[in-house]
């Protein structure tokens, strides 16, 4: 076969390979879209549909009467502006109670944050995650930004000779502008503040210093699995360590380092900062507090401090 045929047979299948390809990506995400709707939509009537059966089941109650009871047969049912404030009431109640959040809130939340890259003297490249505080300003780990405990070539120490954040299809450079004292992985000091000078549209996250990170509250985490984009997973607090990190039940894959961690009110109380070695489900989680935010003036007013 003359070889000018073979090349055109061998452009037509990969370009017929590409095309295949591109209508399946483009069915996949139209797919996707759809059952986030789905379930956006299955969740919002389940809820409702839940808070209304408990207002029923309360104005059928039997209500005490001396020694004995008696039905409400005279009772009048809530109504109007009355009975949505009881039964959006009832709906709050029902998502603090089972450690919901809900899906806007967490689809907003998930926008604030943003795959990290670092890229060592060897030209090797480490991922992570890295949350948006304002004014060009994230918070991510040290480990992720600095290079920790590599002594073992004191001629040729590794370091971390330049930092990416992943905004818009794009790499855009970031520096460090404050850090931990965390000389390892894994420490109460691995924390760091970077900056971007380019202008971002990122909502930008609300950060609470009293959380008190009772255990077995339900919490929920953000961060870059597996380098693969932000991914959520859920889990509960477990117990202060004695270095004064927090345990958890959340996915501890590789890449979440940085990301963050948020209570029920979707606001910032921690970012995760390593696992428990070799058990992916048992996650370390470092608490956010004042110091980490001394060189961020400016954005005091999206932190809720103490008490």
């Amino acid at each position: 076969m003359p070889v000018r045929r073979v090349i055109l047979y061998a452009g037509l299948t990969f370009s017929l390979s590409s095309l295949a390809f591109s209508v399946g990506s483009w069915t996949a995400q139209r797919s996707m879209a759809a059952q986030l709707a789905a379930n956006d939509a299955r969740l919002a009537a389940l809820q409702d549909n839940l808070a209304r059966s408990i207002l029923r089941t309360r104005e059928r109650a039997v209500e005490p009467f001396g020694t004995g009871g008696r039905e409400p047969g005279d009772a009048v049912p809530a109504a109007g502006s009355a009975q949505s404030a009881l039964v959006d009431e009832i709906k709050r109640q029902l998502q603090s109670e089972m450690g919901l959040l809900p899906v806007r809130l967490l689809r907003e939340r998930r926008d604030s944050f943003v795959e990290l890259n670092g890229v060592d003297n060897f030209g090797k490249t480490s991922y992570g995650t890295a949350g948006y505080l304002g004014d060009g300003y994230f918070i991510t780990v040290k480990h992720g930004v600095i290079a920790l405990g590599e002594a073992s070539d004191v001629r040729s120490p590794r370091r971390i000779v330049s930092v990416t954040i992943r905004y818009d299809n794009r790499d855009v450079p970031a520096h460090v502008v404050d850090s931990g004292d965390a000389a390892a992985e894994v420490h109460r000091g691995d924390w760091a503040i970077i900056r971007v000078r380019e202008r971002l549209d990122l909502p930008p996250l609300h950060v609470n210093l009293s959380y008190a990170f009772d255990f077995a509250e339900p919490i929920f985490r953000l961060g870059n699995d597996y380098s693969k984009g932000i991914i959520l997973s859920t889990g509960y607090v477990g117990q202060r360590t004695a270095n004064g990190l927090v345990t958890c039940l959340t996915d501890g894959h590789p890449g979440v380092s940085g990301g963050g961690v948020l209570n029920q009110g979707g606001e910032l109380v921690g970012i995760p900062i390593g696992r428990m070695q070799g058990d992916y489900r048992f996650s370390f989680i470092l608490p956010v507090r004042g110091e980490m935010f001394r060189k961020l003036p400016g954005l005091r007013a999206g932190i809720t401090d103490a008490d």
